[in-house]
């Protein structure tokens, strides 16, 4: 197994004076809605945190039972609880994905299998690239960083009796429509992950939450850390619940829809090489000599991420994030190209 530095994220790419397009939270700041609804909570602070509402409010959103939620502090928490809750025979992470999952699995001690997806087919998950044995399968949809998104009818035909099933939907409301998601079925050994901070400009927040069994939420619960859920952050996910939110969220999806196109659109007139068929808010690219070229955008005032520290990636991938505006990123990349 070729060991990666899993704990390395786009936020460590990033530097003052540089536009950002190697971190995936896709707003700079929350709406002034969301902002005022934070502010008249802080003077709630010396109360304990209690995280029903949020958990009634996600329930509604999804159309599930509240015993069906478990509001968690980021997604990178309920990872840590599925490694820590569960005892897998034989875990499998498919792979190029977020490796927070593989980190957590790894620091509870499990043994971990990786399945790699080849770009040559897209990255495109089929139920054969699981192997039988496999109790315990993290997934990605859309994936992180390829931007895949995986046919619904393929993860819930990977789910057999005794496997669970865990799909990070961490971007999925980036797509219009939420199509593929599972977050609206109680399916059994289904696990769905979902993060409300890359859609709202809250990563310092820490807001996401599980959706699965209530059994399993019972399990995951009795390892959380009591009060792992601020006060902020789950009056955050009430409002990020809301019929007005998710509108929002939908308005935001299909403009983020329209930037990728016009970032793909530019890479490809530059003869880069687009992994895949994209859909998430990033776009993961192949270039032959990807390292000096990450280092001369930063010369040229941009944060890429370097892909190497995905399992089943190398030297030569960078993602890149979708935001508006990017002719000026795509003439510096121009430069870079020709100048190399």
């Amino acid at each position: 197994m070729t060991e990666v530095d899993l704990w390395h994220h786009g936020d460590r790419e990033v530097g003052h004076g540089l536009v950002d397009l190697a971190v995936n939270v896709r707003v700079p700041a929350p709406p002034s809605w969301l902002r005022d609804r934070l502010a008249a909570c802080l003077s709630g602070l010396a109360a304990y945190p209690d995280a029903g509402e949020a958990r009634a409010a996600i329930a509604a959103r999804h159309g599930r039972d509240e015993s069906d939620v478990l509001p968690t502090a980021g997604a990178a928490e309920a990872f840590t609880l599925l490694a820590t809750a569960l005892r897998p025979r034989s875990a499998v992470v498919v792979h190029p994905q977020f490796t927070e999952p593989e980190a957590a699995l790894r620091a509870a001690g499990h043994p971990v299998r990786r399945v790699e997806l080849s770009a040559a087919k897209g990255f495109v998950l089929a139920e054969s690239d699981v192997p039988a044995e496999a109790d315990l399968v993290f997934v990605g949809n859309p994936t992180n960083p390829t931007s895949v998104l995986h046919p619904a009818g393929v993860l819930r035909a990977l789910c057999e009796p005794g496997r669970t099933l865990v799909v990070d939907e961490a971007f999925i409301d980036a797509i219009p429509g939420e199509p593929e998601s599972l977050a609206a079925q109680r399916l059994p050994g289904i696990v769905v992950v979902r993060s409300l901070t890359k859609t709202w400009g809250i990563a310092g927040l820490r807001a996401g939450y599980v959706l699965a069994e209530p059994e399993l939420i019972a399990r995951l619960k009795a390892v959380q850390p009591p009060w792992s859920v601020s006060t902020p952050a789950a009056v955050a996910m009430v409002a990020c619940s809301g019929e007005r939110a998710v509108a929002e969220a939908g308005e935001l999806a299909v403009a983020a829809r329209r930037e990728r196109k016009v970032l793909v659109e530019g890479l490809r007139a530059l003869g880069v090489e687009v992994a895949g068929e994209p859909r998430g808010p990033f776009v993961l690219v192949r270039i032959p000599g990807a390292a000096g070229i990450r280092l001369a955008l930063r010369e040229a005032g941009y944060a890429v991420r370097r892909g190497d520290t995905f399992p089943g990636l190398g030297q030569d991938w960078l993602r890149i994030a979708v935001r508006a505006q990017l002719g000026g990123f795509l003439s510096a990349l121009r430069d870079v190209l020709s100048s190399g």
